[in-house]
């Protein structure tokens, strides 16, 4: 048997176990917020030692944590060395947006059903990106089988599982390359089945405060109305979305930046004139824009849209700035061995392009490490219904994913 016919033949044997390893991740809770995620860590160290890996756990200090909104989290690394070559890293993140409304399913009960498409395993986190938990896992394994039956490889593979994607990575990729506890020449970071991704967004998150004076509802004209002056800046704001459509990114799969204001809160009771209101912004920054200028553009806004309300005071402070990801050099490579055999598996044409998210692949290129996302899920994030409820993942894209990413990673450890 090739190479590829072993790795094909131990993902099929072993593929319920893996849905069965997928399912278990998608019932342990971790969503960020409130991101208290690192009991989802213990169980997945748990779960891959099963499995017959030796796992590092690196629980983050509290302070690290909680200076990014969090509660808890644990790196998880796995590490295994074929011989002397090329270390390539495979990161997904466990922490997941919550719920929300409007499931079907149990967002944590895993539950899997039949689709046209085959069946389709739903939960938070099945998609974005637990998949790739279980598909990176099973690669590794594979990989391990394969040498065990005679193939010949050289190089180190690690299993980078992180948990604070959703509050940025800092605390995750950045702090392990920071600490120097990994040092990849290539990395492989969670994706979709039918696109190879080189590209991506940044993004910006603002806090604005828009502080005034309460006051009773009964003499109004005796405070200062601070969300009158919040809606005079969220007109501005909004009003500005028309232009960003003109801006256009040259990159493949990006079009434009976007704006949108995900949460605001404020006043104290109905009848009190309101003294403050806070509202969050996200700002997407294609790979052309500088964030600096963007930043800039956006607090001179924001200050200039107050100034007409006496007595309000703004504060502006930036919760998150993820810069964005453009073509690393070196990671033609990588793309061009998952492309190779992604096409021959999934039988259709699977591109490298950009995407409009931002993940946490950039802090891998941010050191000048190649890196591109691939993983287990559909063309697109709507398909997946990844951030919104019923997300899913077709179990024969997971089945496919993984055989894929075990084949070019063999690639690269025999270059």
């Amino acid at each position: 048997m090739t190479i590829a016919d072993q790795i094909s033949a131990f993902v099929d044997d072993g593929f319920a176990r893996e849905i069965e390893l997928l399912a278990e991740l998608v019932k342990v809770p971790s969503d960020n917020p409130p991101g208290d995620c690192a009991p989802h860590a213990a169980r997945t160290k748990t779960l891959l030692e099963e499995l017959g890996l030796t796992v590092e756990a690196c629980p983050i200090p509290r302070a690290a944590v909680e200076a990014v909104g969090m509660k808890s989290a644990t790196n998880l690394i796995v590490r295994h060395r074929f011989g002397d070559g090329p270390t390539i890293a495979l990161n997904a993140h466990g922490d997941v947006v919550p719920p929300g409304r409007g499931w079907t399913n149990d967002p944590y009960g895993a539950v899997i059903e039949d689709s046209p498409q085959g069946k389709v395993m739903y939960g938070r986190g099945a998609a974005v990106s637990k998949s790739d938990f279980a598909t990176y896992t099973y690669a590794l394994l594979a990989l391990k089988d394969a040498v065990a039956k005679g193939a010949k490889l050289a190089g180190t593979v690690e299993l980078h599982f992180t948990y604070d994607e959703e509050s940025g990575g800092d605390i995750g990729p950045k702090l392990l390359l920071d600490q120097g506890l990994a040092k990849p020449d290539f990395v492989i970071a969670a994706g979709f089945s039918y696109a190879i991704v080189n590209a991506h967004n940044g993004c910006l998150h603002l806090e604005v405060a828009v502080e005034g004076k309460q006051a009773h509802a009964a003499i109004p004209g005796s405070g200062v109305d601070a969300l009158e002056a919040a809606n005079a800046i969220l007109t501005a704001l909004y009003a500005s979305r028309q232009s960003l459509a003109s801006i256009r990114s040259r990159m493949p799969g990006i079009s434009s930046p976007t704006l949108n204001v995900g949460l605001i809160s404020g006043g104290i009771n109905t009848n009190v004139v309101p003294d403050q209101v806070t509202f969050r912004l996200d700002r997407r920054i294609i790979p052309e824009e500088s964030p600096a200028e963007v930043e800039a553009r956006l607090r001179a806004l924001i200050q200039e849209s107050a100034k007409a309300f006496a007595g309000i005071n703004v504060t502006v402070r930036q919760v998150l700035l993820a810069t964005p990801l453009v073509p690393q050099s070196g990671s033609e490579p990588i793309a061009s061995a998952i492309q190779r055999h992604a096409q021959a598996i999934l039988r259709t044409d699977v591109q490298v392009t950009g995407v409009p998210l931002y993940t946490d692949a950039r802090h891998y290129a941010a050191r000048g490490i190649p890196v591109v996302l691939y993983g287990a899920g559909p063309r697109t994030l709507l398909e997946a219904s990844a951030h919104n409820a019923n997300e899913n993942i077709r179990l024969s894209d997971l089945r496919a994913a993984t055989k894929i990413v075990a084949l070019a990673v063999a690639d690269l450890c025999t270059a």
